[in-house]
Formats: C-alpha cells, sequence, structure tokens
C-alpha cells in the first residue's frame, strides 16, 4: 500500500475548513490559503489547484457568496463571504467529524473504554 501524504485531506475536509474561516471574516482565495497555513502551524498546505474548485462546490451549494472588489494593493479579488445555509451546513458537519473522530480514537486506543 503506498504511503499516503501527511498533509492527504479526507474528503469534505478543505471546505469545512474554508467555511470556518469564512466564518471568522470574508476573505478572498490568497487570505483563505494563509488563514489555513498559520491556524495549523504550517501543517496544512494548500494549493490553488485545491482550494478554487471547493470555493467553487461551496458557490454552486450556495453555502457561500462572491463579490468583487479591490484589495489594499489595488488588484482586483473575488471575496466570498458565508451564507446562512453554509453556517448550519458547517455545525453538521463539524458535529459529523466529531463523531467520526471519536470512534476512531476508540479503535486506535483501546484502553479507553466506550462512553455510555
Amino acid at each position: 500500500m503506498p504511503e499516503a501524504s501527511a498533509r492527504d485531506l479526507f474528503p469534505g475536509a478543505l471546505e469545512m475548513m474554508i467555511l470556518e474561516s469564512l466564518r471568522r471574516q470574508p476573505a478572498h482565495g490568497y487570505a483563505l490559503v494563509q488563514h489555513i497555513q498559520q491556524r495549523s502551524n504550517n501543517l496544512l498546505q494548500v494549493e490553488e489547484g485545491s482550494l478554487y474548485p471547493a470555493l467553487q462546490r461551496l458557490l454552486k451549494a450556495k453555502l457561500v457568496k462572491a463579490e468583487w472588489g479591490v484589495s489594499s494593493t489595488n488588484r482586483r479579488v473575488r471575496t466570498y463571504r458565508i451564507r446562512p445555509a453554509g453556517l448550519r451546513h458547517l455545525e453538521q458537519q463539524i458535529s459529523s467529524f466529531e463523531r467520526m473522530f471519536e470512534g476512531i480514537t476508540l479503535v486506535l486506543d483501546p484502553g479507553k473504554s466506550p462512553a455510555s
């Protein structure tokens, strides 16, 4: 079995991190990449080839909206904002992730007893 990269993410993880970043404040693509990298202590590197398709999926699902504007460096940028449906989706995804992580932890640490 080939060794997976330490930076591989499970399906939906990038979208979840984008939504969480946008919950904190609206941002353009480069700012999202920087935020995720900083918050992960440089453990996660998001490439444009992954970020923009994820943003398009979120736009298509009406979980975020985008507006064109001008950056502080006088460049045209697309700024993304989370929608109320995006907030609800994010909460559901976080809850599902926490349950999955708890199950994985129980399997990996057999000394822990399941919560009753």
